[in-house]
Parts: structure tokens; sequence; C-alpha cells
């Protein structure tokens, strides 16, 4: 992929020495992920401050070796957010799978199985421990 201008930039990077030696550290330490320090050198290379290399998209992208979307997302969620953001996963605002059980119900259900087996069973097992605390 040849390095192509991509038009004005609207969203410009300008690091602070603090940020920039973070982000620097980062990379040297090479214990983060790939996805992490990817978007660290896209901002070192993006960066438009004093001692920053300002890098045109099409350059980040072909010495990258990524794509358009992602130096966009990284530049836009610096410029509006922080480093910290860009850097860190977002929470989700939902769990991926809603918990059956609130609070009261887990510590019925768990006293329920430390309790006694009901007469004629041995001990507890999943379906006997459904069926009673459903009851």
């Amino acid at each position: 992929m040849a390095a192509r201008e991509i038009g004005a930039k609207k969203y410009i990077v300008k690091l602070s020495e603090a940020e920039r030696h973070h982000l620097q550290a980062l990379i040297n330490k090479g214990k983060s992920s790939a996805k992490r320090l990817l978007k660290a050198r896209i901002l070192l290379k993006a960066d438009a401050g004093a001692q920053g290399e300002n890098w045109s998209d099409g350059e980040i992208i072909e010495a990258l070796d990524t794509n358009k979307s992602m130096v966009t997302r990284v530049r836009q969620q610096f410029v509006e957010e922080s480093l910290e953001a860009v850097l860190s996963r977002k929470e989700r605002a939902a769990p991926a799978i809603t918990p059956i059980f609130d609070g009261e119900k887990e510590a019925r259900l768990v006293a329920l199985a430390c309790s006694t087996p009901p007469e004629g069973r041995a001990r507890w097992t999943l379906r006997l421990l459904e069926d009673t605390a459903l009851k």
C-alpha cells in the first residue's frame, strides 16, 4: 500500500513531555498488548508538538501496517478524551451475560446447598436445588 495523503487532519495530536515519555516507556517495556503498543506508536508518530514526528496518516498507516480508521479513531479519542482513554479498554455499559441471581437469592441458594439434604437423599443435586429453590 503506498503512503497516500489523506485530507486535512481534523484531530491534531500534541503530546506533552510527560505523555511522550510515558508512551516511549510503554513501548520500550513491551509488556502490553499488541493493540495498546500500536496505539502508543500511532500517537508518537502523529504528535504535532515541538518534539513530535508529525507524520501524516498515510505515512503512519504504511509504517505501522494498520488502517485509516484505526489511526483516525486513535487521534479522535486522544483529542476528545485523554491519553488513558486511548490506552485502556472501555468498560461495558451492561454485562455480557445478565446475572440470574441477585445477592439475596444467591445467599439463599448457598444456604440451601449447605443445609442437610431432604429425607431419602445423601446429598443435594443441581436438579434438586433447582426444584427446591423455585418453590
